[in-house]
């Protein structure tokens, strides 16, 4: 979106996707299709900070007149400590995707996790509830999806990661949550992973590298979602692999990327998009890229 103004008009809010890299970011696509549709003044743009100079590069964007911006890697932890207050979701996270800039500073959200469920629990139409869930990996993105994860109220959520250590710190720090909504929360290493899950998403970067968990035979229950955070033009390694191995249906992060993204619009702007069009427009796109 441009930042040209008409005369007799007001300046458009400003807005960015923070990153590095942040050129092949789908985000300035996204939100120029959420402010056509409801009708919002803004401009937003892709800003490349050094690696060495994240918080001096919000800082400039703020003195430029921003009023937010999402992140990216590998600043979401930076974000999060730049932040002079941050919402529950992104304590529990320990990570920032979205800034909120006004009069009382800078404020750090974290809409990873919940673009996640409203993904799988929206456009997949799979209810998290009561259902047994396998989340893959334990790094910054299981941590960012932990807290909806748990508030969605599944029966069990298991934890694996190749490091068990790590899933076991996961477990722990979520313990009190999972106690509070009813969740059964375990984990540990791939090989201690039971059987039969109805949901298993992939947090892992293994697709990139075209790697793929080793696990069980039976991890996949009758009617299984596989989900890979991970997307692309064509279906990521995990998702083949999980329709081979018994998985019955598959999908990956596209929508997720969506629905993070309209609900950092909805904090910044009071107005909540809706994302079919969005995500069509942009699997069109990822297509014709190839």
């Amino acid at each position: 979106m441009t930042n040209q103004t008409l005369p007799g008009e007001l300046p458009a809010d400003r807005y960015a996707v923070i990153g590095h890299p942040v050129e092949h970011s789908q985000s300035p696509f996204i939100h120029a299709e959420f402010a056509r549709e409801t009708g919002q003044h803004l401009t937003y743009e892709r800003l490349l900070a050094p690696l060495d100079a994240f918080a001096a590069t919000v800082r400039a964007f703020i003195e430029h007149g921003a009023r937010g911006a999402n992140v990216t890697v590998p600043f979401k932890l930076e974000a999060h400590a730049l932040a002079d207050h941050l919402t529950e979701r992104a304590q529990a996270a320990g990570a920032v995707n979205t800034l909120v800039f006004d009069a009382r500073g800078i404020t750090g959200d974290n809409t990873d996790g919940v673009g996640l469920v409203r993904d799988i629990e929206g456009a997949l139409g799979v209810s998290l509830k009561g259902r047994r869930v396998l989340l893959l990996g334990a790094g910054g993105a299981s941590r960012g999806a932990m807290l909806p994860l748990i508030e969605a109220g599944p029966a069990v959520l298991f934890i694996a990661n190749r490091t068990a250590a790590r899933a076991d710190e996961l477990v722990a720090r979520f313990a009190q949550a999972a106690e509070r909504h009813g969740v059964a929360l375990a984990g540990g290493g791939w090989d201690a992973v039971p059987a039969a899950f109805d949901v298993i998403i992939n947090a892992t970067a293994g697709s990139l590298q075209g790697d793929v968990p080793p696990l069980p035979a039976d991890v996949y229950a009758a009617g299984s979602l596989a989900y890979d955070m991970m997307y692309g033009a064509q279906p990521t390694v995990f998702m083949t692999h999980a329709l081979a191995a018994g998985a019955t249906r598959a999908a990956d992060g596209l929508g997720m990327l969506v629905e993070q993204a309209a609900e950092a619009f909805a904090v910044w702007r009071g107005v909540r998009p809706s994302t079919d069009a969005v995500r069509a427009a942009l699997r069109a796109r990822l297509a014709a890229k190839g």
